[in-house]
């Protein structure tokens, strides 16, 4: 796991620097914000540790153009700002938390594993694949990040077919899944392929066998 620190002061960065190192975090350290940009284009991080009042480029507005340049990775900012307006605005930049100066180690610690462990299951459930991304747990799909309204069993089918990503899924096993009276045909199947093929998703025919999304 790899976490991100921008902080300014030198002892309270190899401090927690020591102490993440300890918990099996790899650590990348910055002392400024503009620096803080630069890195997370050439390296991805599992979570962002971010003080506001650094040189360069504050810690609000380095999360905010991290946030426009979609890095999506957590992010708790870590500052000695202990107002409503600061807390307030930390939020509105994009902040997953917030922990105020002076903190206790094993709280942060806390935290951290937290948000960690939301955002790898946030990112286990969805299936993403050109412009769209399937929802697993909500069996929903998106283009473009718009939602996209389907029957039932337009939505348990395109499931089937994103759970099995590059896959052919012959016509037997698609209907004996998803079948049900009128809906147990080849007929109508195809004509629902059709219709998902209308919104763009890249459905191909293996001929005298099924169907493989890819």
């Amino acid at each position: 796991m790899k976490i991100l620190l921008l902080e300014d002061d030198l002892t309270l960065a190899e401090t927690l620097i020591d102490l993440l190192n300890d918990e099996g975090y790899e650590v990348v350290w910055v002392r400024d914000g503009d620096k803080a940009i630069d890195i997370t284009y050439t390296e991805t991080f599992d979570l962002m540790l971010l003080d506001i009042n650094v040189p360069g480029t504050d810690g609000f507005n380095t999360l905010k153009t991290l946030r426009e340049a979609s890095i999506d990775a957590p992010a708790i900012f870590i500052s000695a700002l202990n107002d409503i307006t600061s807390l307030a605005k930390g939020f509105e930049v994009g902040a997953n938390d917030y922990i105020k100066k002076p903190f206790d180690f094993d709280e942060l610690l806390i935290r951290i594993q937290a948000l960690i462990r939301q955002s790898h299951h946030s990112r286990d459930n969805i299936i993403h694949l050109e412009d769209f991304s399937f929802y697993i747990d909500k069996s929903e799909l998106y283009k473009d990040e718009k939602y996209i309204s389907l029957t039932d069993y337009e939505q348990r089918l395109v499931a089937l077919l994103f759970k099995n990503l590059a896959t052919t899924v012959s016509k037997e096993d698609i209907l004996y899944i998803l079948g049900k009276g009128d809906e147990a045909s080849e007929g109508a199947l195809r004509v629902r392929i059709n219709k998902l093929r209308k919104i763009g998703l890249p459905i191909q025919t293996v001929k005298s066998v099924g169907y493989r999304l890819e």
